[in-house]
């Protein structure tokens, strides 16, 4: 076997030692977690340093190295991140319906772990941490594969979860990362039908489009955020400016970010000065239609084709005018991601309408497309955000790591 092979088939027994474990035995060992990452920090935070040292000499963008960099705040975060996630509910063993049928079977619905999850994500060591702790409460055992960029900061956070847990009874396995980052390991991990019940990819466009072409595992798809906000001709225009500058430059890194601003013609001229004097302020790369070079100038670059679907991640916002909410959402559709959208208006007919027409796993009326969050939709941490239809869709947290059981009590029947 390969060294793959074997932590899969190590984290096939780990899962079902969680399978049987009680939500108190979980919570107990996710304080463990939580405890050891806050009192380590200082191992994590050298660790670090090793990626980001190596991220300045490969002249990763400043956005890019915003994800790879922890401070210890971060990790105070995280460590707090973990305690919210083990004061959820279990939603292991929870029974969704019962039905008594005719003959007298009682048949009952419950919630199961899926078993192995692996996760293949890129360069943001925090997902190391939520990725892990979500598959334990929910009775999952993970594999984690990172990128090469943060493998220093992801190994040291592995191997501290690993210790936490072990110390509490549990199987080091119920947690485990791939040291190997090569493509060849990703690939190994990809087809391992034997062991791995989904995998999940967290990253950039290349990243999901590379493991769903090529995976032979089930795939859950996350991530790719080609969001957009539209401002409507019936906005508040200084909401609109707020809400965009928010949604593009909070952390234009994340796949919830803002990449490009629709304005309704009409609203245009008064609207998108507003707008630029706020993104301005973080010195915003403006790639815009013709229409909308002749309102703001020459400081503005002419859009191509190309940048109406870019996922930037960084300090660039595509920006075209259109002629209503209708446009706006035909727009959307041709080019968005299903990620997050979102609409400015006071009109609650045109919001409808947005609301219902446009394909998205969130979209939002009047707010930023940045709170597409497991944390602020009340999940605790999330594991991805799905920007598929099948099983999960939106931010995942621990109930859709579930599958389902069904349970029939009878009393000798047969058919």
């Amino acid at each position: 076997m390969t060294t793959i092979q074997k932590q899969g088939a190590a984290a096939v027994e780990a899962a079902r030692f969680l399978s049987t474990c009680g939500t108190e035995a979980k919570n107990k060992a996710l304080a463990a977690i939580a405890d050891a990452l806050e009192s380590r920090m200082d191992e994590v935070l050298a660790a670090n340093a090793l990626d980001m040292q190596a991220a300045k000499k490969s002249n990763m963008s400043p956005a890019l190295q915003d994800r790879l960099s922890l401070t210890a705040d971060r990790i105070t975060g995280i460590a707090q991140s973990v305690r919210e996630v083990a004061a959820l509910p279990d939603p292991i063993g929870k029974v969704d319906s019962v039905v008594t049928r005719p003959n007298g079977l009682e048949i009952k619905r419950v919630k199961v772990p899926l078993g192995v999850i692996a996760i293949i994500f890129e360069a943001r060591p925090n997902v190391t941490v939520d990725a892990a702790v979500l598959c334990l409460k929910s009775g999952n055992a993970s594999i984690l594969r990172s990128g090469k960029e943060a493998i220093n900061s992801n190994t040291a956070f592995a191997d501290i979860m690993r210790e936490a847990i072990t110390s509490v009874g549990f199987p080091a396995s119920c947690i485990d990362l791939i040291r190997d980052t090569s493509h060849e390991g990703a690939n190994e991990l990809m087809c391992l039908t034997d062991y791995v019940d989904v995998l999940i990819p967290r990253g950039g466009a290349g990243l999901i489009n590379t493991v769903v072409q090529n995976a032979r595992v089930p795939v859950i798809k996350t991530g790719v955020g080609n969001c957009h906000v539209y401002v409507d001709s019936k906005a508040d225009l200084e909401m609109g400016a707020k809400i965009i500058f928010n949604a593009k430059c909070s952390r234009p890194s994340v796949c919830n970010a803002a990449e490009t601003l629709l304005v309704a013609r009409d609203i245009a001229k008064d609207f998108l000065p507003l707008a630029k004097a706020e993104l301005d302020k973080m010195n915003v790369e403006l790639r815009g239609c013709p229409e909308t070079q002749a309102i703001l100038g020459s400081s503005v670059v002419p859009a191509t084709e190309d940048d109406w679907s870019r996922e930037y991640g960084d300090y660039i916002l595509a920006v075209k005018l259109v002629k209503d909410v209708h446009e706006a959402i035909e727009h959307i559709n041709r080019y968005g991601t299903m990620h997050s959208e979102a609409i400015v208006t006071a009109d609650n007919e045109a919001a409808e309408l947005f609301v219902n027409a446009v394909d998205a796993a969130a979209v939002y009326h009047n707010a930023s497309t940045r709170f597409t969050d497991g944390g602020e939709f009340g999940l605790g941490a999330e594991i991805g955000i799905s920007t598929q239809k099948m099983h999960a869709r939106g931010p995942m947290g621990l109930e859709q790591l579930t599958s389902v059981k069904y349970v029939i009590s009878g009393s000798g029947q047969v058919r």
